[in-house]
């Protein structure tokens, strides 16, 4: 009776698809502009004067700056040894943390929240009051100058805080999941690989681009540890080419590009995790 006429109720994940459109074009928006400066400036003939003005389309275009890289800053055997060192510590490094995520959700209530506890005054502890200490124990045991002070730090999931993201998403799958696998009869073991792990898979896939970006940038830890200059990671060698000739900028901007298209290439390939639900029959939905 003169009542309004209502229409359809809105879809479920109608407010999510646009928050993330929005999201999307914010980052766009943000990061789109200095990477086009960038590879822009990386096509400029190397030798010339700078523009006073920036240039989308350099005028000529010219890839001399990437073969000066290559050949001059040694950066094709330091992307050897920064992917050598990614290979090893991020997969080691998800996996550690996904185990002892994994281990804290199953633990007591009383000994969880004291690991907890622990973890959190650890996140506090400043990285740089690290650096003498590890160093001291890395020259002792004679692994200076060598690329295993990169990877060591993957045996301890490289961070308490990716062990306690694994923590919330293990804590957060339903109780009666993991009791149907002891009435099965399932291993600790094979209940995190085949059960647990699968189901939490946009945490791995954040956690993995996360680790590879730290892991590829890392500058701090090569510089102290690595000192021949074979062994040079990328932004290593992207520091020693910007000093051989910091006037000719083209040269550099290419080595950044080269540095920066790896880092996009991991985000662009684990975005679909973690942009999009998953459900635990492992299709995803948006």
């Amino acid at each position: 009776m003169g009542g309004r006429a209502s229409g359809p109720p809105p879809l479920p994940g109608a407010a999510g698809r646009v928050w993330r459109t929005l999201g999307a074009a914010f980052v766009v928006l943000v990061f789109v502009p200095p990477l086009l400066l960038l590879v822009s400036g990386s096509l400029t003939e190397p030798g010339l004067p700078p523009s006073p003005t920036p240039h989308l389309v350099p005028d000529p275009v010219s890839t001399a700056g990437y073969r000066q890289a290559l050949e001059i800053g040694g950066l094709l055997r330091a992307s050897l040894n920064s992917v050598l060192v990614a290979v090893v510590a991020v997969p080691l490094s998800v996996l550690v943390a996904a185990l002892a995520g994994f281990a804290l959700a199953r633990l007591a209530p009383r000994t969880t929240a004291t690991v907890v506890a622990a973890s959190l005054v650890a996140l506090m502890v400043p990285a740089t009051a690290l650096l003498v200490p590890r160093f001291a124990i890395f020259r002792a045991l004679g692994l200076t100058d060598t690329l295993v002070p990169l990877i060591a730090p993957a045996l301890l999931g490289t961070s308490p805080l990716y062990v306690l993201v694994y923590y919330l998403a293990f804590r957060a799958l339903p109780r009666d999941l993991y009791d149907a696998c002891l009435v099965e009869d399932l291993s600790p073991m094979r209940i995190w690989w085949r059960v647990a792990l699968p189901l939490v898979r946009p945490v791995t896939a954040a956690l993995t681009a996360l680790t590879f970006v730290l892991t590829w940038s890392n500058f701090l830890d090569p510089l102290i540890y690595v000192y021949d200059r074979d062994l040079f990671t990328l932004p290593l060698a992207l520091r020693s080419l910007s000093v051989l000739d910091p006037t000719n900028f083209p040269v550099f901007l290419a080595g950044a590009v080269l540095a920066t298209a790896p880092a996009l290439l991991v985000f662009v390939l684990a975005q679909r995790r973690f942009l999009h639900h998953d459900d635990p029959t492992g299709r995803d939905r948006p």
